[in-house]
């Protein structure tokens, strides 16, 4: 029996095995990721920059972009290493890391979106009372605990999975390090603990499903009771986008680890993990944008002040 630290390295599941095939993987990955850096920054910038998008909505979505940063950094630019270099290897540390940060970034985005759906509820269900229930000090204390319940949620995990003598090799079937490949790793009956610490997390997540679905089944309710035609549009454009960004965070998670093992494959767990690792994070600044007039006025209000500042400094009479 061996224990995983006699592992120096974790081979990870290869994309192609020539040349050609893993130089498009590159260059796919490479303009994803720009793709993402690009939607997730002009949203934090346009956030950050404009007064006007200072409210709780727009405060937890650029939250929510900087998780979805952090999610896509974790995985994308090691494979893009790895298909530049031709290999397939990945530290012991670094394998550690990737499924601490994976398990954070995605824990914490969970509850983010969770925490996203009562700000929803308040703003449509309790508009009156609106501003005092998210005041400045509530809205980064409800960040805070998302951040702070995803680092709890990672750092068991990984010192659990970690924690568990490995047998049956070096080689994760996924392209990158998660918890359960890890533990098709370990010995027999090694990884009860992880096991039922994955128990109570699905047990967690289950709630927070509940909890968002009674949401938006009261928000649903309250915005068709309304009757200006005018006041439901503006609510649908409201609830839309992060329904939609849950939907899509659900349902690609649930497919990966509910899927039946006779569907599990190395060519379908690539894709499956392309669909929650890579998709979310590239796709919500578009679903977010495309909704929001505000965001998109804040983006080219920027934008535009960019490009004076730019043609002021090649005129040499910036002050």
């Amino acid at each position: 029996m061996s224990n995983s630290s006699s592992y120096n390295e974790f081979l990870l599941l290869a994309f192609a095995d020539t040349w050609e095939l893993q130089l498009l993987h590159f260059s796919l990955f490479l303009g994803i990721y720009q793709a993402a850096l690009l939607g997730n920054g002009l949203i934090i910038t346009a956030i950050a920059c404009d007064h006007g998008l200072h409210t709780p909505m727009y405060f937890f979505l650029l939250n929510l972009s900087l998780l979805d940063l952090g999610t896509i950094s974790t995985t994308v630019p090691k494979s893009m290493a790895n298909s530049l270099w031709d290999t397939t290897a990945i530290s012991y540390s670094g394998c550690a890391a990737q499924i601490f940060s994976f398990a954070f970034f995605m824990s914490a985005e969970y509850c983010l979106l969770t925490v996203m759906s009562y700000d929803r509820f308040i703003a449509i269900c309790r508009p009156l009372h609106y501003g005092n229930i998210m005041g400045t000090r509530a809205c980064v204390k409800m960040a805070a605990a998302a951040w702070a319940s995803g680092f709890l949620y990672s750092l068991l995990h990984t010192a659990n999975t970690f924690s568990i003598p490995l047998c049956q090799g070096n080689v994760v079937d996924q392209f990158f390090c998660e918890v359960p490949q890890i533990l098709k790793l370990s010995c027999s009956d090694s990884y009860l603990g992880e096991i039922g610490l994955l128990v109570l997390s699905v047990c967690l997540v289950f709630g927070c499903f509940v909890f968002i679905v009674l949401s938006y089944v009261q928000i649903f309710t309250a915005v068709l009771r309304n009757p200006s035609e005018q006041g439901r549009r503006k609510a649908f454009s409201m609830c839309i986008p992060h329904l939609a960004v849950v939907s899509l965070f659900v349902s690609t998670d649930a497919f990966t680890y509910l899927k039946p093992p006779s569907l599990s494959s190395p060519a379908l767990n690539l894709v499956v993990a392309v669909l929650y690792a890579v998709v979310p994070p590239t796709v919500n600044p578009l679903i977010y944008s495309m909704r929001s007039k505000e965001l998109k006025d804040a983006v080219r209000k920027w934008r535009k002040g960019e490009e004076t500042t730019r043609r002021r400094c090649s005129k040499g009479n910036f002050k």
